[in-house]
Parts: structure tokens; sequence; C-alpha cells
């Protein structure tokens, strides 16, 4: 099962041997993805899986015992970030076509009906808009807000979409209603060490740390940096520019007083005019703040309100705005289905541990509708969205095996 593993994750990357150099730019709704979905879409059929493709480009591989038998559900997506890496969604598809190989080679009968679902789009990296087609699967698609948001060469995503011979006018004919699954579970590399640090198999996520994410924009005025005296200026950036350190200082404080973490990152900022000789008028600052506490997410959040309000009383001629850009509450996922992938991780003799995901993914959207869950198996050093992200074929191996053990169980047929 090794050697199956390895070659078709090279197949669903597209590749003959992974680029650990260059990694891979496979953006959402982009003729790279596309021929990722065609080879999925082979892999599938060689399994005889009967493999449609919904009205927001997912791909359903389905192996059907009985049409109006439940249907269980596993997956992830095959887009990347750019120059990411082939593991990022990947390992979560082959796992999840490599656990119906597993079930098929040892004979299993399932009573229920299986699919591996392929979602279109869930990486935000080419429209800022993340996990597309699980939203569309799940109802939580705004198709009217979206439609003109255009990537880096002005082409919008509803132009992205037509371009994979869909109809954006009908892309709301991808959700399903409440019957249509069972349950659904998505694996994923872990993206951080705690599996690796603690020396277990497997994780079992309970809950998902969705962003507050706000833009901090200081203005104030351009001038000579020459001829401007120190005590007249009204310099944007040296104004906010303690934000930086102070955003970092107190994620750490709330952290100690805290059980459940946070994170707080200035991840992004834009200065204006940004020339060697001229005062800096107008700078903006991208801050990503997460947990899954909503509470600890509102707290640093106020602090940095109050920090910019303080900071603005204190710097004559320089104004400073906060926008409130996402403020999505933290997803918590099934608790009887954890139990049962727990139970699963057991069956194995497999270690399992308990975490939290900092990162957002489809099952996100996908429990909003279904009971879900999510795995994590390691990812060395972990490294992620960056062409050195790897798994071990050991791993894929034990996840795989784990979401085989999950459908045997709830699949309940007979070997």
């Amino acid at each position: 099962m090794h050697k199956w593993l390895e070659t078709h994750l090279n197949q669903l990357n597209v590749v003959n041997q992974m680029d650990f150099e260059k990694g891979f730019t496979r953006l959402g709704y982009s003729t790279e993805e596309m021929q990722a979905h065609e080879e999925f879409k082979k892999i599938a059929q060689d399994l005889n899986l009967n493999v449609t493709r919904d009205a927001a480009g997912n791909l359903w591989a389905v192996w059907e015992v009985e049409k109006q038998a439940p249907l269980i559900a596993i997956g992830s997506h095959l887009d990347t970030v750019h120059s990411g890496g082939g593991f990022d969604g990947a390992a979560g598809v082959l796992t999840g076509l490599a656990a119906i190989k597993h079930l098929k080679d040892s004979g299993f009968s399932p009573k229920k009906n299986l699919a591996v679902v392929c979602f279109a789009s869930e990486e935000s990296a080419r429209f800022g808009i993340s996990t597309i087609g699980s939203k569309a699967v799940s109802g939580l698609l705004d198709k009217t807000s979206l439609e003109q948001i255009t990537d880096a060469n002005g082409i919008s995503i509803r132009e992205a979409v037509e371009s994979f011979d869909l109809s954006w006018e009908n892309i709301e004919q991808a959700e399903r209603d409440h019957n249509f699954l069972e349950s659904f579970i998505e694996l994923h590399i872990e993206q951080g060490t705690r599996i690796e640090d603690q020396a277990k198999d497997i994780g079992v996520v309970r809950g998902i740390a969705c962003p507050i994410r706000l833009k901090v924009t200081a203005s104030g005025m351009a001038n000579h940096t020459g001829t401007t005296p120190m005590n007249r200026r009204a310099d944007a950036f040296a104004a906010i520019a303690p934000l930086i350190r102070y955003v970092e200082e107190q994620a750490h404080i709330i952290n100690e007083e805290q059980k459940v973490p946070l994170v707080a990152t200035v991840s992004t900022i834009h200065l204006s005019p940004n020339a060697l000789t001229i005062i800096p008028e107008e700078v903006e600052l991208g801050i990503d703040i997460r947990s899954v506490d909503d509470r600890l997410k509102n707290k640093m959040a106020a602090k940095i309100q109050q920090f910019c309000e303080e900071t603005e009383k204190d710097r004559p001629g320089v104004s400073i705005q906060l926008d409130k850009l996402v403020d999505n509450a933290s997803v918590f996922l099934d608790d009887e289905v954890q139990r049962k992938l727990t139970a699963a991780s057991r069956q194995l003799g497999m270690e399992h541990l308990l975490l939290d995901s900092g990162a957002g993914h489809d099952v996100m959207n996908m429990t909003h509708k279904w009971p879900s869950g999510l795995l994590f198996i390691p990812c060395e050093k972990g490294i992620s969205h960056h062409p050195k992200e790897f798994a071990s074929t050991d791993d894929l191996w034990k996840g795989t095996q784990v979401l085989a053990q999950y459908l045997k169980n709830e699949a309940g047929g007979l070997s």
C-alpha cells in the first residue's frame, strides 16, 4: 500500500516525483487545478467508483451499494497556495481514495454508500476567498457578493468558475440537503508540530479557530525627509509601528493567563508613498487573530482598539482607523464523530491526540449541515504552505487505516 500511496500522491500532484524546491502553484479554478481533478477522476474510476461533478466543480467519487442507502463522505481539496506543498489538501484526497481501495482489497461489503469528495478552490490564494466549493455544497456561498471579486490578473470569480465549463448562475445547485450525508470526515496534515512533539500517531480535532481580521489605517502627512524638522512631522509609520510589537506582547500575556491558546499576527503592511525621501503619509496593517475561544479573540481586538485610540491622542496630526474585516465564530466539530474517530484509532492500536485547528478547512462548512470530523496526520517540523511541506508515507498509511476503520465501523458491512 505504501507504493500505491507514493505513486498516486505524485499523480494527484500531476508530477512524476514531488518537487520540494519549487513546490506547486495550483490555484482555485485554474487549469492546474482542473488537471489535478482529472487525475483524481482517473484514480477513482480505476477503483470502480462513479464520479460526478457538481455545479461548483466539486468531484464526488461514490461507491454505491444501494440508491436509498445513507451516504458517508470523506475528502479534501487539491488546489494550493502560491508555491505551496504537495500534501495540504492532497493528503486528504489521497487517503480517502486509499481507504476505499483498502476496504475493497480486504473484501469489505458496505451496507451504506461511501464517497470521496474533492472540493474545488479551498485556498484563498487566488481570490482572497476560501473554501468556495464546500461553501456551495453546504449552502453558505453568497454568490451575489462574490461574483465581481477578481484575482491579481483581473479575472473575476465568476469568469474563473465559468472557465471550468460551469455556470455561475447555477452554482447554488451544488447545495445538498440535510439528508444527503450521514457524516463527513476530512483528513489533513496538521500544519503544526503538536502530534510530532507528543509522539502520537494521529490527531482528532475538536474545534477550528476561525479568525478576527482587522485593518488598521494610520494617516499622517507626507513631507520631505531632509527638510522637515522632527518636531513638525506627522509620520504615520512612526506612529503605528509600536502596534506591531504590542500585538505580539499582548498575545503572549493572554496565553500566560488562559488555558486556551490564542495567536495574533500583524501579517500585512502597505506603506504610502513608500519612497526613501518622503515621510510616510499612510500605513495600513493587517492583523489576524485566532483562537477557538471567541471571547479571547474579542479581548485581543479590544486591546488593539484601545492602543490605537491612545496612540491617536499622543500623535497630533495622525489619525488611526480600525476596521473589522472578518469576525467568524469558531467552529466546533461533532462530539459523537470525534468519539468514533478516537475509537477507530484505538482499534488499530494507534495513540491519538485531541487538539484544535488554527487553520480553516472545508470541514468547517460541512459541519454546518452534517455531523463532521477532522483528522490530522503529522507533517515534518510543522512546515506547510511551503515547498518543503512533507508527510511520510507511514503517516499517510496510518491516516488511511483510521479512515478505513471509521468507514468499516459506520457502514456496517461484513468482511
